[in-house]
């Protein structure tokens, strides 16, 4: 299966996920801790490929990631609410 890669990125939550991430002060290791205890295995090194748009994310790891950053899934995805 071919993913479809709009403007060089393989996802569109990366870069809020970055900026969310560095407002709270939270390193890629701790957030990748935080996933962790919540059940959720996703590594530093995931993190970082998903904030340069090189790793697609799945529907379940939004969840987990906009719960980890206490954010909504809209707000993840830059959607209006």
């Amino acid at each position: 299966m071919k993913v479809y890669v709009p403007e060089e990125r393989c996802n569109i939550c990366g870069k809020k996920l970055k900026e969310v991430r560095k407002s709270l002060a939270l390193s890629q290791e701790a957030l990748a801790a935080k996933l962790q205890l919540a059940g959720c295995n996703i590594t530093q090194k995931a993190i970082s490929r998903m904030e340069n748009g090189k790793q697609v994310v799945t529907d379940y790891e939004v969840k987990y990631l906009a719960e980890a950053l206490e954010i909504t899934v809209y707000e993840l995805l830059g959607i209006e609410e």
